[in-house]
């Protein structure tokens, strides 16, 4: 054992070197985490606000007016245009220029007096995410409005059922809070896989490989040689993410920050696995930067749950996920971070994750033949 630890601190060594003269990928190693986060972090927003409003009040009274500023007044929708007629607002919606309507009919005033009153709220469907949420800040505006309305016409009106929201562990429901730790994932795989993708490639291109095997160095020392520099660099990216989320995006560390890096640790072994086995099926460095790309991109954005529901997926794209480390990092990241879970928790994550490690591993191991044909 202390001989094969030997061996295979040789290689890292040997890697250590390559990885200090090239200054290019120790800077894309360490600066595009950051950069891909601040792209993310600030441009992937889930949170709605000043969607573009135009009003048909064809009531013109002071009810009428009230709704209106209602709609206005919290920010969700701004005022762009008032328009005579309903058929105004289409050419908005072409334009692009409003994503909602208020049409106010006339007799709004005398209806609401009997508590009768509807009014129309017309929405652009081409951007269903925006709508969806929309809809359901004005549903929320029009129930206070009513609400106002009986407790003016009705002397000490309560309404019979009052809901009191408390949102746990995001209560601005802040959707940077929710996207970074999945942005710390996907980054992590992308960076990760490419790093080491990269390395066995390189070495039968550069024609050392040949070298390397007339070494008594054996296949898994140099695994593990090649794995541990590139162990250390990700989990710099680690702590500079995490350290940028928390500073600048405000992202909370409700848990144990050991827990949260060993989790991260298992991840980074699984993922700097997966492109040695990349690199040492492909041993072409263009080939195998496409195979990782292809490989951790869309899986790591669609099928982790950062940005969309695993339930929500067909059965078998749920069974794809189930299988990738992305899924529990996500989940391990925002159940340490945001809820504050511990082991009891996570280790379902991090056993899933540890199993995908040996996997690669292993087939990374098998695949690597001490001979050049």
């Amino acid at each position: 054992m202390r001989a094969l630890l030997d061996r295979a601190a040789a290689m890292a060594a040997k890697e250590v070197r390559h990885i200090l003269r090239d200054r290019q990928m120790l800077g894309f190693a360490l600066a595009m985490p950051v950069a891909m986060l601040l792209l993310f972090g600030y441009a992937v927003s889930f949170d709605v606000e000043d969607v573009p409003l135009v009003v048909v009040d064809l009531d013109r009274t002071t009810e009428s007016r009230a709704l209106t500023e209602r709609f206005t007044a919290a920010g969700t929708f701004t005022l762009v245009a008032r328009r005579d007629h309903a058929a105004d607002v289409e050419p908005f919606f072409r334009r692009g220029a409003a994503r909602a309507a208020l049409v106010i009919p006339p007799g709004f005033a005398r209806d609401a007096a009997r508590g009768d009153a509807t009014a129309q709220f017309l929405l652009d469907g081409a951007d269903n995410t925006t709508a969806s949420i929309a809809l359901g800040y004005a549903d929320a505006v029009a129930l206070r409005a009513g609400q106002a309305a009986l407790s003016s016409a009705i002397a000490d009106f309560r309404p019979p059922l009052e809901t009191r929201t408390r949102t746990f562990f995001n209560p601005r429901l802040d959707s940077a809070v929710v996207l970074v730790p999945g942005l710390m994932a996907v980054i992590l795989v992308m960076i990760a896989v490419m790093l080491t993708a990269l390395t066995v490639a390189r070495e039968y291109e550069r024609g050392s490989m040949e070298q390397l095997f007339a070494t008594p160095v054996g296949r898994l020392e140099i695994i593990l040689g090649k794995l541990g520099p590139y162990f250390v660099v990700g989990m710099l990216q680690v702590l500079i993410i995490l350290t940028v989320g928390v500073t600048l995006f405000d992202v909370p560390v409700a848990g144990s920050l050991v827990t949260l890096f060993v989790i991260a640790a298992l991840f980074l072994l699984a993922m700097l696995a997966q492109g040695l086995v990349i690199s040492v099926v492909t041993r072409s460095q263009m080939v195998a930067s496409q195979v990782a790309a292809m490989s951790t991109l869309l899986p790591a954005l669609l099928l982790s749950g950062f940005v969309f529901p695993i339930q929500n997926m067909p059965p078998p794209l749920q069974a794809i996920a189930h299988l990738l480390p992305g899924k529990y990092l996500v989940h391990a990241l925002r159940s340490v971070l945001l809820r504050g879970n511990g082991w009891d928790v996570v280790w379902v994550d991090a056993a899933a994750t540890g199993a995908f490690f040996l996997l690669m591993l292993l087939i990374a191991t098998r695949r690597f033949q001490r001979r050049l044909a």
